[in-house]
């Protein structure tokens, strides 16, 4: 059978971009080779954002006395967590199921290969296209170490289907996966040890925010060693036995439960991409602006091609596929993404860190304010927090925002919204903030910036 646009993959870049050609009036064919929604959905962003909301209201219980509520008791049922996890991520699969059908999108729940560059095959059928969009997103990486294969060893996947809260925890990788993981549990009452290679937690964050983050979940019980190397894994009676090495020094660390969150590697090994000619490394598969591979009529977007591993860069990366297929243009900003990483307190950025600013020899002007200071995060009991804005000496414009603190991912939304507007400090300080809000944090570093 022939189509317009053949799709390998059902994650946010996969349906989304589906459905979108689907009602342009393509003839569209997707494969499912797992759940629809993919890793996002079913093992990544929603189970975890499901977790983080438990915590954040056990987190709030465990200090009711500071709301005036005394001889305040509960209990915490980990299974019912788990059950409304995966009610909740049922019901967006259901939806997901819902937009395809609606759309007219014919979904095939198998993995496809490539037969040639207009040709895949799935289940022993040959399906052919004019276009093909690669969007088979990543898989967990694992660190190549003694004991890295054995049981106890879990990744993100794993660690989202247990039916119990870990005694002690392990996390070996201070990234946004890490981290997150580590406030949930250490939440839901787990003793949780992070050890990280980088010198910092949160790698691509601003540093300022990564150090404030570490202090804060520091501050809640949270061991969080940077700088430190895991050597190996060992299962003993006593628990899972973690060797590392910091500062030319060895340690160890003994845990009940250990997690492998060390990022996430593109998934290529099942394409058989050699027979479309398409070029790919483990790295990933490369791609132009337009998102297309060495073979023109073939994309890749999402994880697959290690752009930029976020949902909603797939999503928007699907688009400018679509476009190019069509033969538009678009004034997609992929150089402005909004990230966070929903710890507690969560944290927030979105365009360039200082570090990038002074790497690229860019002269900023920057300006500070605290949740501290602010009348609402005081009001909701939320005053751990900062809000850093940069801004070029230049022309003044936005270039980068990094808050942590309540609300931060939303706030990191609004700065980028300014940025997309080339926004300057004077347009955003005649910008009228509703009062009291969380956002005049923001108001309030534009404020502060001395130029």
């Amino acid at each position: 059978m022939r189509y317009d646009i053949i799709i390998i993959g059902a994650g946010p870049g996969g349906y989304e971009t589906a459905v979108a050609a689907a009602r342009r009036g393509h003839k569209v064919l997707v494969f499912n080779g797992g759940a629809l929604g993919g890793t996002c959905l079913n093992e990544g962003c929603i189970p975890t954002k499901c977790l983080c909301r438990d915590a954040q209201i056990v987190a709030e219980f465990k200090e009711a006395d500071r709301f005036g509520i005394d001889d305040f008791t509960f209990s915490v049922d980990f299974h019912r967590i788990a059950a409304r996890k995966n009610e909740v991520v049922g019901k967006l699969r259901e939806g997901v199921a819902g937009l395809l059908k609606t759309a007219g999108v014919e979904v095939i729940d198998a993995m496809a290969f490539f037969k040639d560059s207009h040709t895949v095959i799935a289940d022993g059928q040959e399906y052919s296209a004019e276009n093909i969009i690669i969007a088979t997103g990543s898989v967990s990486k694992s660190l190549p170490i003694p004991g890295n294969d054995l049981d106890c060893v879990m990744d993100s996947t794993a660690i989202l289907n247990i039916d119990y809260i870990p005694e002690s925890l392990t996390i070996i990788g201070g990234g946004v996966i890490g981290m997150e993981f580590a406030s949930i549990f250490s939440n839901l009452g787990s003793k949780v040890t992070v050890i990280e290679f980088m010198k910092q937690i949160l790698p691509p964050f601003d540093s300022d925010i990564a150090k404030r983050l570490k202090q804060a979940l520091s501050k809640k019980g949270v061991e969080i060693l940077t700088g430190a190397a895991a050597k190996s894994i060992e299962k003993t009676q006593e628990g899972i036995r973690v060797v590392y090495e910091a500062k030319g020094k060895e340690g160890e660390v003994l845990s009940s439960d250990l997690l492998m969150a060390v990022g996430r590697a593109p998934r290529v090994a099942e394409l058989n991409l050699e027979a479309a000619g398409v070029d790919y490394s483990p790295k990933g598969i490369p791609v132009s602006d337009t998102m297309q591979t060495s073979v023109p009529h073939i994309y890749a977007i999402g994880d697959v091609n290690a752009r930029m591993m976020l949902a909603h860069v797939a999503s928007f990366q699907g688009i400018r596929a679509l476009n190019t297929i069509e033969g538009k243009k678009d004034d997609i900003r992929f150089d402005l993404v909004p990230s966070a990483v929903f710890t507690l307190p969560e944290c927030g950025m979105g365009g360039l860190t200082e570090e990038e600013c002074k790497a690229k020899g860019i002269a900023v002007a920057i300006g500070k304010s605290f949740y501290r200071a602010n009348g609402k995060a005081l009001a909701m009991g939320e005053d751990e927090g900062l809000c850093k804005l940069i801004f070029s000496k230049d022309d003044h414009k936005l270039l980068g925002a990094h808050i942590m603190g309540a609300d931060s991912a939303l706030l990191a939304q609004q700065c980028v919204d300014f940025m997309t507007l080339g926004a300057t400090a004077e347009s955003i300080s005649e910008t009228i903030f509703g009062h009291p809000t969380l956002s005049e944090i923001i108001l309030s570093a534009v404020h502060a910036v001395k130029f």
